[in-house]
């Protein structure tokens, strides 16, 4: 195991006045042991950044150190890493075992050996029944599996996962989301995991870095970047549904704060935020953070109702914007009729309308 440093990491496409950036100045720690979710949209340069750290593209800037060695001109081969992809890259003509064992012998490890190790990962996968199989008998969760086995057996220092369960149906992704961080919990080897789902990353990593276009926009616990995002962008990315966001104006009187919407609603803030008197900003509160209430707080025309058995999530919209709500009570809204909903206040956020930052105390 080891900790990966990322110290201001450039990757530019092209040369000269012809070159692209797509990641700038950079900088990340990932400690020993730790299980780091990327995530981000698409385009936003994740996976040129996890391809970076495995060597499969070439840093234009800044190092990269695995443990106590710079690895930016070692072969990926050399990195003492193991990946994961997205579509699995099994050998259809091979056996699970022989998958699993292919890269132990080109590393000319000894027959005996890679029997122990093939053997051992298999348990921790449950895989010792399937090892004569060939792909095509597999299961999508059980050839990604096996992918995951042809990297435990190498006994890397650090594991890269890209997107590895984007080709699983939802209620399979739900199980192997719970088994790759069963995995970490047990072998603890130090983990890099690239998606563009955010509820992977919150159930997954012990730290999440959020990227937006090729830079960083906060890393953090999944709980942190819920309670705290430190804009508009992450707010808006990290939860599901969506933050919702109403534009409005900052009042400030006396040391008392509210948000004034566009439609003259004044929203009592619990605590000061430092801003000025009038700024623009953009109120932000979650779904499941508003209560239903009569005749006072958000007027919301409901649009469209979605049941789920174990709550009603409902879209409506506010003076054009769009807006939900999530309620564990079951609720039959007339489509087009207005409903008033009031926000949890401690847990609301202010952003300013120009740059998206939060306003904190």
């Amino acid at each position: 195991m080891a900790s990966i440093t990322l110290q201001n990491i450039v990757k530019e496409y092209g040369t000269g006045a012809k070159a692209v950036p797509v990641i700038h100045n950079l900088n990340a720690q990932i400690n020993d042991g730790e299980f780091v979710v990327i995530v981000g949209p698409s385009g936003c340069g994740k996976s040129t950044l996890l391809r970076m750290v495995a060597g499969l593209e070439e840093v234009t800037g800044g190092l990269i150190s695995i443990g106590d060695r710079i690895v930016n001109d070692l072969e990926p081969a050399e990195r003492d890493i193991a990946m994961v992809f997205q579509n699995y890259a099994l050998y259809p003509h091979m056996s699970v075992f022989d998958n699993m064992a292919y890269g132990l012998k080109i590393a000319k490890v000894s027959m005996a050996d890679i029997q122990t190790r093939v053997d051992k990962a298999a348990g921790i996968l449950e895989l010792r029944n399937l090892l004569q199989r060939k792909p095509r008998e597999l299961s999508g969760g059980q050839r990604q599996r096996v992918a995951m086995g042809r990297a435990i057996v190498r006994d890397p220092q650090v594991f890269l996962f890209d997107e590895p369960l984007s080709n699983l149906d939802a209620k399979l992704r739900v199980a192997m989301r719970s088994e790759i961080k069963e995995l970490h919990q047990r072998l603890q080897t130090t983990s890099i995991y690239v998606t563009h789902d955010q509820i992977e990353a919150m159930t997954m990593g012990d730290q999440i870095v959020v990227m937006r276009d090729g830079r960083i926009e906060q890393t953090g616990s999944p709980l942190e970047l819920y309670d705290f995002p430190s804009n508009q962008f992450v707010a808006g990315f990290i939860g599901s549904p969506a933050m919702n966001f109403l534009p409005g104006k900052l009042l400030v009187n006396a040391g008392q704060c509210q948000v004034e919407l566009n439609d003259g609603l004044k929203l009592d803030l619990p605590r000061p935020v430092q801003g000025q008197n009038g700024q623009p900003v953009v109120f932000g509160t979650r779904p499941e953070h508003l209560s239903l209430v009569n005749g006072a707080g958000i007027s919301a025309h409901v649009a469209v109702m979605e049941p789920t058995g174990m709550d009603t999530f409902v879209a409506c919209r506010h003076e054009g914007v769009e807006f939900s709500a999530v309620f564990r009570e079951r609720h039959e809204f007339k489509l087009g009729s207005t409903i008033h909903l009031q926000p949890d206040m401690a847990r609301s956020h202010v952003f300013d309308a120009g740059t998206g930052m939060r306003l904190v105390a």
